[in-house]
């Protein structure tokens, strides 16, 4: 356990190291979620009608719920994986006495760690300039929405790096990431709140992972109602499935990539 320790430490510290070599550049990587700040405006105009069954208040501050969650929750594995393997720089991680899937992770987390500050700044920008907008979650929906923050990385996590795995057998699989984000567009709750969707439409998207990695913890953090139980039972289940794949995936793909002659 020790050991295990120790490598999350100099993993950790080297990768936020070398996070930090690039805080210009994770400035401007928070700033690329700000279209949710953008829809903020759209809702806000639109819920003047009523017909949404939502406030104008609750669409401010779903979607600088949304923007705090996606910049939490954001994932580049698949890019970052099918370079390795492309390049040929996979080969020598294998050699090492650690899953390569760690060194992801932990450059995901350092990352998470360097960009918070920008994140704050942003955040503190706004409530300055809109005082009427603050507002402060119970502890019970605070402490619920780091569990779901936390479950969300993990299950979008797991989602991505099963599919760059497909980088063992085709050279674009980031492809799939592009296709995949045009669902995640639209039933993750980044355009709009679930709650305005048709009640079909909506319970399909509930079913898919999708509303688990925005909708899901902005709700809770914002206090609108939703099915907490049904939501982490789905994440899990996802989160299984896709690591199951995963491993299947991972052993295939290792034998593919030998056969290659890495």
């Amino acid at each position: 356990m020790n050991q295990m320790l120790r490598k999350a430490r100099v993993l950790l510290v080297t990768y936020y190291a070398h996070m930090l070599e690039y805080r210009a550049e994770l400035f401007f990587w928070t700033l690329s979620g700000s279209m949710s700040l953008i829809m903020m405006g759209i809702w806000m105009e639109a819920a003047g009608s009523g017909r949404f069954g939502l406030a104008p208040v609750d669409f401010v501050r779903y979607f600088i719920a949304v923007f705090t969650v996606r910049q939490l929750t954001i994932v580049w594995v698949i890019w970052e994986f099918e370079k390795q393997v492309v390049q040929g720089k996979l080969s020598p991680q294998l050699l090492q006495p650690i899953d390569p899937v760690w060194r992801h992770v932990a450059m995901h987390l350092s990352e998470r760690v360097a960009r918070s500050p920008f994140l704050l700044v942003v955040l503190g920008l706004f409530f300055a300039l809109y005082p009427q907008w603050f507002w402060l979650p119970t502890l019970g929906n605070l402490l619920l929405f780091v569990l779901v923050i936390v479950l969300a990385f993990i299950v979008r996590f797991s989602i991505q790096y099963t599919a760059a795995l497909l980088a063992f057998w085709t050279e674009r699989a980031s492809a799939i990431e592009q296709l995949w984000f045009l669902s995640y567009l639209f039933l993750s709750g980044y355009i709009a709140p679930l709650e305005v969707f048709p009640p079909v439409v909506r319970e399909i998207a509930l079913w898919t992972p999708f509303p688990y990695f925005l909708h899901f913890p902005a709700a809770i953090l914002i206090g609108l109602p939703v099915n907490v139980p049904r939501g982490l039972m789905t994440m899990l289940g996802w989160g299984m499935i896709f690591y199951a794949l995963n491993r299947w995936l991972w052993r295939r793909g290792l034998k593919h990539y030998s056969g290659m002659g890495a």
